[in-house]
């Protein structure tokens, strides 16, 4: 293709996104930028061939190498410069920098892979909306060796998810050429899903506008994924750093380079639009360079918990947890549109595998989705849904299982909101049963709770037999960010307070997220025990055990919100009692145990003899006999009291 027969307008609007991303690089050598930068010099055509046609109720999901992307859909250069520069008028306040973007429909993320399922759940939004929109997500040849990738072509496929993959092939992976790490043909990987496939390349830019516009009108009207091929080349290195790649190589592709031809071909033309924009581009950045950041007070307050005091007696019911959260399920699925259910076996007459889902499909057929053995695209695509507009309530069936899904809560769910300077919410529910007492063995028996608490800005919560769990769920079905929520396994089918003593009172207070408290009827607690989860019914089993064989008055505290613990109840119990027994059912080094002995001590004015009880460090295992002796069951309990309080 001549240089002088391009329509002129593509030629501007590519030469606009190198301008900036060389600004970018300029601004960087004099230390006006914090953190990196990847420039997109060379696949400019790319950005202009698809973020350039769509529609503005489309989307875009692009990653690390997304400046392209972000101006050529959003036109808005000014607040990309501003965020680079760490402006509080940048699109994203400053936080999200290079990588994180969100503005009008266009997202960004750094993490290879994991934004394709995020893409599709959010084209899945648009599908169950009818609303026309279909979405664009931006990968990178490099992409093509993370599993989901492929777990998400294989959903996208079946569940006919209007997303175009665009993949930009540049022939490295940050600095491995491709021929190193990458087999086999890429469009035939896409197609082995059965995905409609095109190939074009940035050299000829009519043409791929051309096939570019034809696969956006197939997602549209076909209402079906496609994946697009884009063969590229990136003139300037990875990121900010040094270019291992043969100087002769880079040379021939500046050569072949279309902006370089129509430079040397039509060189007034080139000059004029060339001047625009850079005294566009500089009377920005003067204007920006003095503005102030985003003070901290409009990124984080410390909010301290204040926990209710206002206590209320407990009720028995007689149905078992499954009956009531699967009540509580059916009654959300008819009552609001917003609410989907995803996981794997979960359509019924089956039901999931401990039946918390029954007949849920048979309600609302089209809001429950049987899923692959995906954990990672599930829990994906349910941040996609969850941030247009639904709330997902997502089965990760054996909670051994998360650590595949790990990556979309860490590294997607838990930071959109704060990424994206609190433009969104994503509150997407991942459920999961824990624990063991079953005889599963060790990969479907651990209690991995302590790694869940962890994740900032994600609450979790354990349900247990002593509330109903329809008054947890409902708070959890009001959040407006991440929950994780554990189901012990062995507590499904017990009823709420099966089993009353009569020494003792029952109650909860009034928090959102209720704390359960089982104390003496009579006199004051000689010791404060704090479990939950499945290890608060063996532990409230136990405890005219504890007295009569220790004549220590137990008072058990039971939180359900495990990642921001009572610590202000627990202290007080501990203080009064002197005294603070921590049981759990996962092991105890770095655990909840040690987090919430430590934040009492914090707060504690005087001294708390404390203990920690918890499951022995080693894989659980499924013989009865040696499973019931690496977890704590009730003799081992009723001795290290004896031995420690006693």
């Amino acid at each position: 293709m001549q240089a002088t027969k391009i329509n002129h307008r593509i030629v501007k609007e590519a030469l606009r996104i190198r301008k900036v991303e060389e600004k970018f690089l300029e601004l960087f050598s004099q230390g006006k930028l914090n953190g990196t930068v990847h420039t997109c010099v060379g696949q400019e055509f790319s950005a202009v061939a698809f973020a350039g046609q769509l529609k503005k109720k489309d989307f875009i999901f692009s990653n690390h190498r997304c400046h392209g992307h972000y101006i050529a859909f959003t036109g808005d250069v000014r607040g990309l410069i501003a965020e680079l520069l760490g402006k509080a008028s940048g699109t994203c306040g400053g936080i999200g920098s290079s990588q994180h973007l969100c503005h009008n429909n266009f997202f960004s993320n750094g993490i290879q892979g994991g934004i394709v399922p995020v893409a599709a759940g959010y084209a899945l939004a648009n599908k169950l909306k009818k609303n026309g929109a279909i979405g664009t997500v931006f990968i990178g040849d490099g992409t093509l060796g993370e599993g989901a990738l492929y777990e998400t072509m294989n959903i996208i496929s079946k569940w006919e998810i209007p997303l175009l993959i665009v993949c930009e092939n540049n022939f490295y992976a940050q600095s491995t050429p491709q021929h190193i790490n990458l087999a086999g043909d890429i469009q035939a990987r896409a197609k082995a899903f059965g995905i409609k496939t095109f190939k074009a390349d940035t050299w000829e830019p009519e043409l791929l506008m051309d096939k570019a516009a034809e696969a956006i009108e197939f997602v549209r009207n076909e209402t079906k994924p496609c994946f697009f091929l884009v063969e590229t080349y990136r003139l300037n290195a990875h990121s900010k750093g040094d270019d291992d790649r043969d100087p002769a190589d880079v040379a021939r592709f500046r050569e072949k380079d279309f902006l370089n031809i129509f430079r040397n071909e039509s060189p007034s033309y080139y000059q004029m639009y060339a001047d625009a924009i850079d005294q566009e581009i500089n009377s920005m950045v003067e204007e920006i360079i003095v503005e102030d950041e985003l003070p901290i007070e409009k990124y984080y307050q410390k909010e301290e918990h204040i926990s209710d005091n206002n206590w209320k007696d407990l009720e028995p019911i007689n149905k078992r947890q499954v009956e009531l959260i699967n009540k509580f399920f059916q009654e959300k699925i008819s009552a609001d549109e917003r609410v989907l259910f995803l996981g794997e076996d979960i359509l019924s007459p089956y039901g999931g595998a401990f039946k918390l889902t029954k007949e849920l499909s048979f309600i609302r057929p089209d809001k429950v989705f049987s899923t692959p053995i995906s954990e990672s695209a599930i829990t994906g695509i349910s941040n996609g849904l969850a941030l247009n507009g639904f709330k997902p309530f997502t089965e990760i069936m054996f909670g051994d299982f998360m650590t595949l899904a790990f990556d979309q809560i860490v590294n997607h769910a838990s930071k959109f909101h704060h990424m994206f300077n609190k433009k969104v919410s994503c509150p997407v529910v991942m459920r999961t049963p824990m624990g063991g007492r079953r005889g599963y063995g060790p990969t479907h028996s651990q209690t991995l709770d302590k790694f869940l608490v962890g994740i900032d800005n994600v609450k979790t919560v354990a349900l247990n037999t002593f509330v109903d769990p329809a008054i947890i769920y409902q708070s959890v079905y009001e959040e407006k960010h991440p929950v994780v929520v554990i189901e012990n396994k062995t507590d499904y089918g017990k009823k709420i307070i099966h089993q009353e003593y009569k020494n003792f009172v029952y109650q909860r207070n009034q928090d959102i997220f209720p704390v359960a408290k089982i104390r003496p009827a009579i006199s004051a607690a000689t010791l404060t025990i704090v479990a939950y989860g499945g290890m608060a019914e063996v532990v409230g089993s136990l405890l005219e055990t504890i007295f009569v064989e220790t004549d220590l008055k137990p008072e058990l505290i039971i939180p359900s919100l495990i990642s921001q613990l009572p610590i202000d109840i627990i202290t007080t119990s501990a203080e009064q009692s002197q005294t603070l027994l921590v049981i759990e059912e996962g092991t105890s080094f770095a655990g909840i145990g040690s987090e919430l002995i430590a934040s009492v001590a914090e707060k504690a004015t005087m001294k708390i003899n404390s203990k920690r009880i918890s499951a022995y460090p080693v894989p659980i295992p499924s013989v009865k006999s040696l499973e019931h002796i690496v977890l704590p069951d009730k003799e081992r309990i009723i001795r290290e009291i004896k031995q420690h309080f006693c």
